[in-house]
């Protein structure tokens, strides 16, 4: 009864662990089910409190107000050990530092100047495909994304035809979703698991490539070359001001933490946004006829008709609701935290979700169905502000937002002109929640053209 009174309503345990067990089988389903015991409930994962914020106010709280009460949770922690600590899992003042140092890069302003790198591979990756075939969509879209980031905000070229970057990732992921499981840390003290030895392998081919990329630009500091990317601008910090001096290691924390959370969140929007457009063909033929009325007899758009291109905008904002890329947030509380009539104990896990939130039916009618005219400038006037965060928010929301934003227009609208596609019929679709929400068995398509 004293436990009752205590927690927030949440479903019992029978036997320990019954509810990890289900949300690492399938968390999402397990956030749903939360969601039904109103704004606030609880489970225990082991001996582990676990909170499921429900209420845009109670996140708000969280992410802007009181966020200094919290730290990253265990999954961004786990994390560490590929992106070391970087902008996405550091704390405190080193990573206010890091962010006033990053920031300038993805500033709308500066993100124009990168239009040019993204309907460039955009382009080439549609000059690429052949009518007629069935190709992987979320690989094709993952390798695109890398391209871009590693050319227009890094500097560097990366092969669009090799899938060793892919694969190592994927491999990083799944890595990181088996050791959040309970007694997941034991995994890592048998190296000789064939699981510990994919991820060393992965690692080092990842870490290759980033230090390949620092490597090339330091040669290059001392030539009258053109340096208007992130990597020069952190070179150069390091080279000139002592006091914040980053060692090559920390280099590469910055550098990994903005390749892979640069392309894999933005890969698996335009993956679904295209799966979204193939189910729902009127949706896809009004985004043709916008695209025919804005590019007139231009093959590709520009950056100058990115504002022009208002449906595109919102099919993306509208994906974004149903799949967003980041599905919930954890934070771990750092001092006792009272949320409507209970006290969360210092060391409690908050979880925070996208994917729960912008389907509650309070905010979003029809919330399980795929309506981009829903955004219209009256309705986001209504809509509390985080009731929709796909971005995250406060000094940790999303720093490339304005990046992702225009490059997924940018892509949609280059191969959507171009290419019809349908969804192969022998293709499965379901989720698979890792750090980001990845579709389980790719995304098979089979594309004609326009």
């Amino acid at each position: 009864m004293k436990d009752a009174q205590r927690y927030p309503p949440g479903p019992s345990e029978v036997l320990p662990y019954t509810s990890a067990r289900q949300f690492l089988k399938d968390p999402i389903k397990m956030l749903m089910k939360l969601s039904t015991y109103g704004d606030i409930s609880h489970i225990k994962f082991g001996k582990q409190h676990v909170y499921l914020l429900n209420n845009p106010t109670y996140i708000e709280d969280i992410l802007t107000t009181n966020y200094k009460n919290f730290i990253k949770s265990k999954g961004l922690q786990v994390s560490r050990r590929l992106l070391g600590n970087g902008l996405v899992t550091s704390e405190g003042e080193y990573h206010d530092n890091q962010r006033s140092l990053i920031q300038p890069t993805f500033y709308p302003k500066q993100v124009k100047i990168y239009a040019d790198v993204m309907l460039k591979y955009a382009q080439q990756t549609s000059d690429r495909w052949r009518e007629g075939t069935t190709i992987d969509i979320h690989k094709e879209m993952t390798k695109l994304t890398s391209a871009i980031i590693c050319k227009a905000v890094l500097g560097y070229d990366v092969n669009p035809e090799d899938d060793d970057v892919g694969d190592a990732l994927l491999t990083c992921m799944e890595y990181f979703n088996r050791l959040l499981m309970p007694f997941g840390e034991l995994i890592e003290k048998i190296p000789i698991l064939p699981i510990n030895k994919g991820f060393r392998q992965s690692k080092r081919k990842l870490d290759t490539l980033v230090f390949n990329m620092i490597e090339q630009h330091r040669k290059n500091l001392g030539k009258n070359t053109e340096r208007n990317d992130l990597l020069y601008t952190l070179l150069e910090v390091q080279e000139q001001e002592p006091g914040l001096k980053m060692t090559d290691e920390q280099l590469k924390d910055e550098v990994m933490t903005i390749f892979l959370a640069g392309h894999e969140t933005t890969a698996n929007a335009l993956t679904w946004t295209l799966y979204l457009l193939a189910q729902h063909q009127k949706i896809g033929l009004k985004l043709y006829d916008e695209l025919k009325s804005v590019l007139g007899a231009k093959k590709n758009p520009t950056i100058g008709d990115v504002p022009k291109l208002v449906y595109a905008k919102k099919i993306i904002t509208e994906s974004l609701r149903l799949y967003p890329p980041a599905w919930a947030l954890g934070r771990q509380v750092v001092k006792d935290y009272k949320v409507d009539n209970y006290s969360i104990p210092a060391g409690a896990i908050i979880i925070m979700s996208q994917y729960v939130m912008h389907r509650d039916k309070r905010y979003f009618s029809d919330p399980e169905g795929f309506n981009p005219d829903r955004w219209t400038d009256e309705f986001k006037r209504h809509l509390p502000k985080f009731s929709y965060f796909p971005f995250g928010g406060g000094i940790r929301g999303c720093i490339g937002e304005p990046f992702a934003l225009i490059e997924s227009i940018i892509i949609v609208a280059t191969i959507y002109r171009q290419w019809n596609m349908q969804v192969d019929p022998s293709q499965k679709i379901a989720l698979k929640p890792l750090i980001t929400l990845r579709p389980k068995y790719g995304m098979r398509m089979k594309i004609s053209r326009r």
